[in-house]
């Protein structure tokens, strides 16, 4: 009997993953196990590469003997968190300094001094980027000018984004990345098939350190027989926004999604033509599957799941993340509070990686319960800030199909429906990312004959419809829009 089972590696930017699936989307077993955020100065965030690996192998290793052995696996499936950049040495697989995160803000001066030299036009024409230290290009330019490992790693260096590396160690030496991953690297061309020469010498990063870029399903390898007993097929690769999408479904042209974990983004889909924003949204590559490319107009949110974790974990405000629903719930209100968690700077369609966080609103009446739901409100009113930037790009939201950890809270999803006005979509099962990358390595493998005929593996929605008055949306906005144009002029 053919093996029946695809394994998931979902690597995220707080904790990875390993889940099974049926080949009919159903989840048979998950293992995860958290990793350290490491904070070495103000807007600094790094991993340690070396314990990704070693606990993506664990989790893998677990579900694989729960099921019975590799035999059993028809294929590998992985979705990783983008742009967070990893230098590791050829002949070891070993990382040569902390891995770069993707909300790390330590290159935004050399970004703003290539916006001051007119470079932006030029780099966002090519790449459907912004000239921002949130991709990966400028953060591995920094490794190679500040860590004298890597540079010293010469002819043995390897640079790839969290898939590649991944990949790397389950093979044994396979140096490759899909080209979802690659399109955030600000080093692709949206219509190039290989790294630009252009953007390599901007940055000044050799192009023999990086992977060859391949399709998002099909052949990537296999894992090293020592790891699993026996080889496994890796077959679908994709970056965890773009996992998601096709989670959802969101398969035709204008349909959108929106994922709620550590930040938040927004895919809609944009079909075979690179789409082009003049409101400072990006453009990236969706999926390629047997070399041909779909792509996406997205706006990411840097912050949405990590505000609650910063409140429960270094504020002491909550005790558990579910509590920010129940205080959300004991107050009519928000009493006039208004949080803009530019922790990590600000991302779309603001883009200011200066900005920082601000409550304002505060009096002798503020409660916990006012601050708490003023953070859950703060990602409906960016959300709502990506909608007018989509729609003046031509883009309208017909409804918004949501997902990740954040969506189980019930409130923020109702609040969603309020603020933006539009119907709103929530999957009975919530991890969409993983299932979009079980979805990929299927077909990838020839269980299914496109992603079309994967959706199959796909759950029922749960839906939410807008239930507030126009007058108290549009106050509500009003007060937004005050905090957060205080923020940006400051």
């Amino acid at each position: 009997m053919a093996a029946q089972h695809i394994l998931v590696i979902d690597e995220g930017t707080t904790s990875t993953r390993a889940m099974l699936f049926g080949v009919d989307g159903k989840l048979q077993g998950s293992q995860q196990e958290e990793l350290r955020q490491y904070y070495p100065a103000p807007g600094l965030v790094e991993h340690d590469a070396e314990e990704i690996w070693d606990k993506t192998l664990r989790c893998c290793q677990k579900m694989i003997e729960q099921v019975g052995g590799a035999d059993k696996i028809a294929a590998i499936g992985i979705a990783n968190q983008r742009e967070t950049v990893v230098a590791w040495d050829k002949r070891t697989g070993e990382p040569l300094c902390k891995a770069i995160v993707w909300q790390d803000r330590r290159t935004a001066r050399k970004c703003d001094r290539m916006k001051a030299d007119g470079l932006e036009p030029m780099v966002q024409a090519k790449t459907g980027l912004l000239l921002d230290p949130y991709f990966s290009g400028s953060k591995i330019g920094w490794m190679l000018d500040n860590c004298p490992e890597v540079r010293a790693a010469g002819d043995n260096l390897a640079f790839g984004t969290i898939d590649s590396y991944l990949i790397y160690r389950l093979t044994g030496g396979e140096h490759v990345t899909d080209a979802s991953n690659a399109s955030r690297t600000m080093l692709l061309a949206l219509d190039g098939e290989d790294w630009d020469d252009e953007l390599l010498a901007l940055f000044d990063i050799p192009r023999a350190a990086l992977p060859s870029i391949v399709d998002c399903a099909g052949d990537l390898g296999a894992t090293a027989a020592g790891l699993f007993g026996s080889a496994i097929a890796i077959c679908g690769s994709a970056g965890d926004q773009q996992a998601a999408t096709i989670g959802q479904a969101c398969l035709e042209v204008g349909q959108t999604k929106a994922t709620f974990g550590t930040g938040a983004f927004i895919l809609t889909n944009s079909g075979e033509t690179p789409p082009r924003s003049d409101n400072r949204l990006l453009s990236t590559i969706l999926y390629q599957y047997e070399g041909k490319r779909i792509y996406a107009l997205e706006g990411a949110i840097f912050v949405a799941g990590s505000l609650i974790q910063w409140l429960r974990d270094d504020i002491g405000l909550l005790k558990f993340a579910g509590e920010s629903e129940e205080l959300a719930r004991s107050v009519n209100e928000n009493g006039g509070v208004y949080l803009v968690p530019a922790l990590s700077g600000l991302g779309a369609p603001h883009w200011r990686a200066d900005a920082t966080a601000t409550i304002s609103g505060l009096s002798f009446a503020s409660k916990k319960a006012h601050i708490a739901r003023a953070a859950l409100e703060s990602t409906a009113y960016q959300c709502n800030d990506l909608k007018t930037a989509f729609s003046a790009d031509g883009v309208d939201w017909q409804n918004l199909r949501i997902d990740g950890g954040m969506v189980a809270n019930d409130w923020m999803v109702q609040d969603l429906a309020d603020i933006l006005d539009i119907t709103v979509e929530r999957p009975e099962f919530f991890e969409t990312t993983a299932l979009g990358a079980a979805m990929l390595a299927a077909v990838g493998c020839g269980i299914y004959p496109s992603l079309e005929a994967a959706s199959v593996m796909i759950s029922g929605l749960d839906v939410h419809e807008p239930s507030i008055d126009p007058e108290t949306r549009d106050l509500r906005l009003a007060g937004w829009k005050r905090a957060i144009n205080s923020v940006l002029a400051s």
